[in-house]
């Protein structure tokens, strides 16, 4: 199990900071992540056409929670693949395939922005982009435990 993994189960209240989701919800996206992934793995298994039977290879190095945390890690922190398999163990190409392999079926799962929901229809996209600009945006760099 990846270090990061532990301490967002032996610390739930600090998982809304580093990965942006709070614990209840983080368990929530976990559980329809998954069975969205086993879904797409039937799917593909089932147009396959096999000679020897299924099962064979290696085994993945993370679970499937770690990999979706990993995913969140990076669109929290947008740190680099390399640091992101060094925290997970894994190799730079594993971190970034992982990533790429989660971030399709996350956006199925999570909520888009306002601006990427009317985006396809120019006269909402106008109207929404004119709400917005009424707003003033305020940035707090300095983060405390509460």
């Amino acid at each position: 199990m990846s270090s990061v993994l532990e301490h967002i189960e032996a610390n739930p209240q600090e998982t809304q900071r580093l990965i942006g989701l709070g614990y209840p919800e983080l368990q929530q996206l976990i559980q329809n992540a998954e069975q969205l992934h086993y879904e797409k793995q039937a799917t593909l298994e089932s147009k396959k056409i096999r000679i020897i039977s299924g099962g064979g290879g290696r085994k993945p190095k993370l679970s499937i929670k770690e990999q979706i945390i990993l995913t969140l890690v990076y669109l929290r922190h947008m740190t680099t693949f390399q640091l992101l398999g060094i925290q997970f163990g894994v190799s730079e190409s594993t971190a970034n395939d992982t990533f790429n392999y989660w971030l399709p079926m996350l956006r199925e799962l999570l909520p888009s922005s306002l601006l990427e929901q009317v985006k396809k229809n120019d006269l909402d996209y106008e109207v929404v982009k004119e709400i917005l600009t009424e707003y003033e945006l305020t940035v707090d760099s300095y983060e405390q435990v509460s």
